[in-house]
């Protein structure tokens, strides 16, 4: 088996996987975009095809007043006697809930409640009884604590009981417990989602321990693996294959470039193989690669190229809006959006007219026609309300580049224009050139701007850029959006 890294491409973090009925499955968190937990299947771990998502409902999820680095943290799917489980937090309101499905191809239940703190929530079950774990802290400092539960209420049955401090690296957290043999396993990722990420674990006889830390711990991180193209390799999920393979599947990043320290895609999917031996495991060399040769494995084949258009959004799968879909905004014909404005996507808003699809490589070409009468209508390459870079139309048919990078906006001036505008986005790793082809047929260079500028570093956080089609202006104005094209060879 050959296979590259990343797996899965683009802002899909905080990976969690399980196995059933011959396949694989795997959610990601998704912060304050909806709908929330994207799920995915596999023949082979390494291809993956989205299939749906686990909330879609407002009676799932309520995102009002998300700020982009909260809403929906850290998924866990399990799979136990024929039903499907995925665990989260909604870091809004600061609980911990599940949803459940006997079908993995239909819809998931209304949230069932765990009155356990924490967040990164993992379920664990053994012997007809489950347990609930979460992260957590006391006066001793980060903690991994477990609660036996009733899966049927979300009732606690047994108080937490401290599992597990770590090995001291901060913001500890993606806790999971496995039993594999003779011994329990408890693993956690720590050093903050970043460049010190790392993931730690040990081993006891007995689910409750004593734990004894792996020797080799940091089990696995690229903290000092550089200079390197994949960075913050981290919080995952274990998963023996069908073969008797382990695996670890977990989340990285990929900067710029070699000599530079910059990631704006946001964290992506990983895999690494694991070797057991006398009790402990090892995740390859301990760290995570770009390419994996591996000897007697099935081949695979992975095609990382694309070709986007409005069909990924409107089929439900790789669209996704902030907070919220309001669907009477939105009205999908063959390669159109007509979308009703309201209030700016770049403002504190709690449902912005916006959609997007997740950048999800550093070469990339994207068109779309624009015709508007609202205040304004574009195209934003977003990472949060207070950096993004936005191509627009104005209610003036006045043609605009507008830049954000915090505290400083600063936009062209206009270039007057009448009925349609084509909008043209040529990225690569280290920035993106804007072009407008006016009605008129002249083509226009809008102006050039650094991917850096969008980046976690700069703007904080761990989400990664967005392409979105957004329109402000009152209820009562709209603007068509036509032949969108995001490709990637």
């Amino acid at each position: 088996m050959k296979y590259s890294n990343p797996i899965v491409r683009g802002m899909y973090p905080d990976p969690s996987v399980c196995r059933a009925n011959g396949k694989y499955y795997m959610v990601c968190s998704t912060m304050m975009y909806f709908p929330a937990v994207p799920l995915f299947e596999s023949d082979n771990l390494v291809n993956w095809r989205q299939i749906g998502h686990c909330l879609t409902r407002d009676s799932q999820v309520c995102l009002e007043g998300a700020e982009i680095t909260s809403g929906i943290f850290a998924p866990t799917i399990r799979y136990n006697n024929g039903r499907f489980y995925m665990v989260t937090t909604n870091a809004v309101d600061h609980r911990n809930f599940y949803v459940y499905t006997d079908d993995i191809y239909g819809e998931w239940s209304d949230p069932i409640y765990v009155d356990q703190d924490g967040i990164d929530p993992t379920l664990f079950f053994e012997d007809g009884r489950c347990w609930f774990i979460s992260n957590g802290a006391d006066e001793q400092g980060s903690r991994i604590q477990m609660s036996e539960i009733n899966v049927e209420t979300g009732e606690i049955i047994t108080p937490a009981a401290v599992l597990w401090r770590g090995t001291g690296g901060r913001f500890m957290e993606a806790p999971h417990l496995y039993h594999v043999g003779e011994y329990y396993y408890v693993l956690d990722a720590e050093g903050g989602t970043e460049y010190g990420h790392m993931v730690n674990y040990g081993r006891g006889r007995s689910m409750m321990g004593p734990f004894e830390p792996f020797k080799g711990n940091p089990a696995l991180t690229n903290r000092n693996f550089a200079p390197y193209v994949i960075q913050g390799a981290g919080h995952g999920d274990l998963i023996e294959d069908y073969n008797g393979n382990w695996w670890f599947i977990h989340l990285a990043f990929r900067q710029s470039g070699l000599w530079m320290p910059y990631h704006h895609l946001g964290r992506e999917v990983c895999l690494v193989p694991v070797t057991f031996e006398d009790g402990w495991f090892t995740f390859g060399e301990g760290v995570c690669s770009l390419e994996y040769d591996i000897p007697d494995l099935p081949e695979v084949s992975q095609n990382f190229s694309y070709k986007k258009t409005l069909a990924n959004i409107s089929e439900g799968m790789e669209g996704c809006y902030l907070r919220r879909c309001d669907k009477e905004k939105y009205h999908f014909g063959e390669n159109c959006l007509e979308m009703t404005a309201s209030q700016s996507p770049f403002e504190k808003n709690p449902y912005p007219s916006f959609v997007g699809i997740r950048q999800c490589e550093f070469e990339e070409n994207i068109c779309c026609t624009v015709e508007s009468c609202c205040d304004e209508a574009g195209i934003t390459l977003f990472m949060d309300e207070h950096h993004h870079y936005d191509a627009f139309v104005d209610r003036n048919g006045l043609v605009r580049l507008r830049m954000t990078i915090g505290c400083v906006s600063q936009q062209t001036e206009g270039i007057k224009t009448e009925g349609a505008v084509k909008f043209i986005i040529n990225a690569n790793p280290y920035g993106y050139d804007f072009t407008a082809v006016l009605s008129s047929g002249e083509s226009v260079n809008l102006g050039y701007a650094d991917t850096k500028y969008l980046s976690s570093e700069v703007a904080g956080g761990f989400t990664g850029v967005v392409t979105g089609l957004y329109a402000v202006g009152s209820p009562d104005t709209k603007a068509v959006f036509t032949d969108l094209l995001i490709e990637h060879e």
